[in-house]
């Protein structure tokens, strides 16, 4: 699948990674309405074969966020019908089909914070910087980033951000949660893919509950909490991949966890 925002690549032998492009880099990869609209429905059509996904930007910046010359005069009730747009698109993200793990670099501003937030999985490479300008172009962040970001690295980092413009670097980024890995300049789509194989090959199940159940039950009181996960276990445990795989690791088939 291609278009002149998007391409879609399925890798693997069996077909089981989804290689996701931005490709506007002579925009680096800033998110118009048409480009969020092609990440929606790519995530909403990807192969039933896809386990996991890599999303990727193409030439020297992952994405500097929204595409101001299409930035629109609009009322109250076109801005919010617009944001909502763009937090369904990431919805089809966050909470879809397969676990999404994001390859950073260069640019990572704005709306292409927001969509790297929505993100399972994020790698950065020593390129890579993190920035929220909105405050001084006087906009608000719509793409859900107000609700993403805080869990990331906490409500008064973002508001600093936003507030003085502040911009971190790749190793700073790490240190405060927006990546969990940090890679040399030019390594981050290879350890990307590397984690989205690893990724695929668990059990659907058990990645479906820490995609769409994990993240909830971190937000519910406790006491729901541990009702959902119990639930979510006993599900989990009864597939039929999950008994065999506990069942080779019984038998001596299955490799021990190895000091890292």
């Amino acid at each position: 699948m291609t278009s002149k925002d998007i391409q879609l690549e399925i890798r693997g032998e069996q077909q089981h990674i989804a290689v996701i492009r931005l490709t506007r880099p002579a925009k680096r990869n800033a998110l118009s309405d048409g480009l969020m609209l092609a990440i929606r429905d790519t995530f909403e059509n990807l192969p039933s074969s896809v386990r996991a996904a890599v999303i990727d930007g193409e030439g020297e910046h992952f994405c500097a966020g929204l595409d101001l010359s299409e930035l629109q005069e609009r009322d109250a009730g076109q801005g919010l019908h617009h944001s909502r747009m763009w937090h369904d698109a990431l919805e089809r993200v966050q909470y879809g089909p397969v676990p999404v793990i994001a390859a950073l670099h260069g640019a990572v501003v704005g709306g292409g914070l927001e969509l790297a937030s929505a993100c399972h999985i994020r790698v950065a490479d020593e390129s890579t910087f993190y920035a929220l300008p909105e405050g001084s172009r006087g906009i608000f962040v719509g793409g859900g980033g107000a609700v993403r970001i805080p869990r990331l690295i906490g409500a008064a980092r973002m508001a600093d951000m936003m507030l003085t413009g502040r911009v971190y670097n790749a190793q700073d980024g790490e240190r405060i949660g927006f990546a969990q890995y940090l890679v040399p300049q030019g390594q981050a789509f290879d350890k990307a893919y590397e984690l989205a194989d690893r990724v695929a090959q668990n059990a659907p199940l058990t990645n479906y509950a820490l995609m769409h159940a994990l993240p909830r039950i971190a937000e519910q009181p406790a006491d729901q909490g541990f009702l959902t996960e119990a639930m979510m276990a006993a599900i989990a445990q009864s597939a039929p991949e999950a008994k065999d795989r506990v069942r080779a690791f019984l038998e001596g088939r299955a490799a021990k966890v190895q000091k890292g």
